[in-house]
């Protein structure tokens, strides 16, 4: 929740005046409970999902995540009617093991550094050309995972996508 990836995603997105929550996980921080490998983590967004629609009636949601968090908001995200569309940073695509968000049509960002040590591009770029359009993939060049000097490119890519929306 403190990454500074997350909070610039979330700032982002707060600067066009779209509400942004950012959460830990069960068992990450102060949160409660434990790791669970994706599954209980897919009830934590649900959940969140759930607070934002209450708090925001009527508003579309994005959800946006990074990393193993990329990996699952997506994941709830490609199969929940709130959500009008979705954004991935540093995306772990070996998790997604063939899941490639088959029959999700809603519009799909992905941005990713070239030079990503924990998921490296490539694998990235193999597993989004199965997704579904619409969808973007925008490599960050030089980029590692946490995107180090380059959260200002990184919020001009995601302020870009929103304004297609």
């Amino acid at each position: 929740m403190h990454n500074k990836v997350v909070f610039k995603v979330a700032q982002t997105l707060q600067s066009m005046q779209i509400p942004a929550l950012r959460f830990n996980f069960r068992g990450v921080g102060h949160s409660s409970g434990t790791y669970d490998e994706g599954r209980g983590e897919i009830d934590d967004v649900r959940y969140a999902l759930e607070f934002l629609s209450r708090r925001y009636p009527g508003l579309p949601v994005i959800v946006a995540g990074f990393s193993f968090g990329a990996y699952v908001g997506m994941r709830v995200a490609a199969v929940d009617d709130r959500v009008r569309a979705m954004i991935g940073l540093g995306v772990p695509a070996r998790m997604f093991e063939g899941d490639t968000l088959q029959g999700c049509h809603k519009p799909k960002l992905l941005i990713h550094g070239t030079e990503d040590e924990l998921a490296p591009y490539e694998l990235t770029a193999q597993w989004f050309e199965q997704a579904p359009a619409p969808k973007s993939l925008v490599a960050v060049q030089g980029a590692d995972h946490f995107f180090q000097d380059r959260l200002e490119e990184v919020q001009a890519i995601i302020i870009g996508f929103v304004q297609t929306l």
